[in-house]
């Protein structure tokens, strides 16, 4: 299982929100390029970035930090965040970003995530993003009316790369994973899935990286307070992810 470090962008410097609430906002550090070194030198294998202003607006500001990233590390970046067309997608693609994560396009214009997937193969990744079992949109500001198992339908199949999920409930929290609700997801794609939301404790990547549901794995999970706190370091994150 892979470890993602998580660099959240808003006004360009890398913050936490808790449970996707832009009102409880933390910040962290205004050079989100050395932070993204420091997770490359702590061995981490991707960093996970998302322009929370562009989520919420579909305006990518933070679009330059983001390719900032992406040219000064090695490693691969996975990009999310308001990317809502094809020319968003392809920017950051052609600008070193590794895969793009879209959430709000894939409810919205599911057509979008298709071209973009067979154009780019293994380069494009659906965000289920989830509150109380419906998968919110824009920011996590809006309700979609759909669960997490019709949009696991709808594109499983489709050239998607990976299923980024995440438990909006616990997201900044450091309160645990929800391993019952990921197991479920495992167990209804044969896409790649990486879980995000509550991570708190080297216990919680080893929970992670030893579940299993249909004979399947997690393929990666993102870390983002528990590192920023001090709660563990890269490096053992990385060790705790081992298999």
């Amino acid at each position: 299982m892979d470890l993602y470090p998580a660099i959240d962008l808003r006004g360009g410097a890398c913050v936490r929100l808790l449970q996707g609430d832009y009102a409880r906002e933390t910040l962290y550090d205004d050079d989100p390029v050395a932070v993204a070194m420091a997770f490359e030198a702590g061995g981490a294998p991707w960093v996970h970035v998302v322009d929370l202003d562009a989520a919420r607006t579909g305006e990518g500001v933070n679009r330059d930090a983001v390719r900032a990233i992406a040219g000064a590390v090695d490693i691969r970046v996975q990009a999310g965040g308001g990317i809502r067309d094809e020319f968003a997608a392809e920017t950051l693609l052609r600008s070193g970003v590794a895969r793009v994560v879209l959430g709000t396009a894939a409810l919205e214009d599911p057509a979008l995530v298709r071209r973009v997937a067979a154009r780019h193969p293994g380069r494009v990744a659906v965000g289920l993003d989830a509150r109380g079992g419906e998968v919110a949109v824009r920011g996590w500001a809006e309700a979609s009316g759909l669960g997490p198992g019709e949009l696991l339908t709808r594109f499983e199949g489709a050239g998607v790369a990976a299923f980024v999920v995440t438990d909006i409930g616990r997201d900044g929290m450091m309160v645990g994973p929800d391993l019952e609700g990921l197991a479920a997801v495992l167990r209804a794609t044969a896409t790649p899935v990486v879980a995000s939301g509550g991570v708190g404790s080297l216990d919680d990547l080893r929970a992670l990286a030893a579940l299993e549901a249909g004979s399947r794995g997690l393929a990666g999970a993102i870390v983002g307070k528990a590192l920023y706190e001090g709660a563990f370091s890269v490096a053992e994150a990385v060790a705790a992810c081992a298999r």
